[in-house]
């Protein structure tokens, strides 16, 4: 697997009807082309103390914030690649440093066997960041179907498409089919756009023609909310 290690960048999120995609596709094509993956089911497993101290200080929207997963881009057995990701946020810009190795050793990791853990310096930040807060375990297993379109010219600008984002509590594997409580309204698309600066002028004309304005949907900060919505589980028919 190739991957980008690190990240600094301005993430943006929009939430898009299926005209306003279909739309959004149309107006992209001089500009941007889906990447070598096509159509993709990224799978995700959330880490946060017995309290849910993590998220709980992300939705009070503070200067920084942070939040560890591990993600792999299909489904993910003992001895597949997947990678560990530390997403950090401060007055806007989102630092992502991330490492790739077998799931095995990625949960034991994880779990404190520090005989799993890769050299370098991601991982000691990684390391450092579970020793702090001590109690993290997987707390949701959240899925969703994305295309990633790059740019034509070169530059970093990305976007992404998101749809069937899924949560569940249960069945807490990357070895797991996607399934779990829908995250985003009927008939929505969640659009993320990714850029080290300012956007295009291209994005910039086309959001304000159809009217698409900024939100701060987070599906782990949603994923949460519905879990206390539901009293504290979030379990679908078929899953338990």
């Amino acid at each position: 697997m190739s991957y980008q290690s690190c990240f600094e960048r301005y993430e943006m999120k929009y939430l898009l009807t299926h005209a306003q995609r279909d739309a959004l596709l149309a107006c992209i094509k001089p500009y941007m082309a889906l990447d070598r993956y096509g159509r993709t089911t990224i799978r995700n497993l959330y880490y946060d103390t017995e309290s849910y101290r993590l998220i709980r200080r992300s939705i009070e929207k503070p200067v920084y914030k942070e939040k560890l997963r591990i993600r792999s881009y299909q489904r993910a057995g003992d001895e597949d690649t997947v990678l560990v990701e530390l997403k950090k946020k401060f007055k806007k810009v989102v630092y992502k440093r991330r490492i790739a190795l077998p799931q095995r050793k990625a949960l034991a990791w994880l779990a404190g066997d520090d005989s799993c853990a890769p050299e370098g310096q991601i991982a000691r930040e990684i390391t450092y960041f579970r020793n702090f807060y001590g109690d993290l375990r997987p707390t949701v297993y959240l899925s969703y179907e994305r295309e990633a379109f790059y740019s034509l010219d070169g530059s970093e600008f990305r976007l992404t498409l998101d749809e069937n984002i899924l949560v569940r509590q249960t069945d807490l594997t990357l070895n797991a089919e996607p399934g779990g409580l829908s995250l985003l309204p009927e008939g929505m698309v969640m659009m993320e756009l990714k850029s080290p600066g300012a956007l295009p002028l291209w994005i910039v004309r086309f959001l304000s023609e159809h009217k698409i304005y900024k939100t701060s949907f987070s599906k782990y900060g949603t994923a949460y909310e519905r879990m206390l919505y539901q009293g504290g589980s979030c379990r679908v028919s078929g899953i338990v």
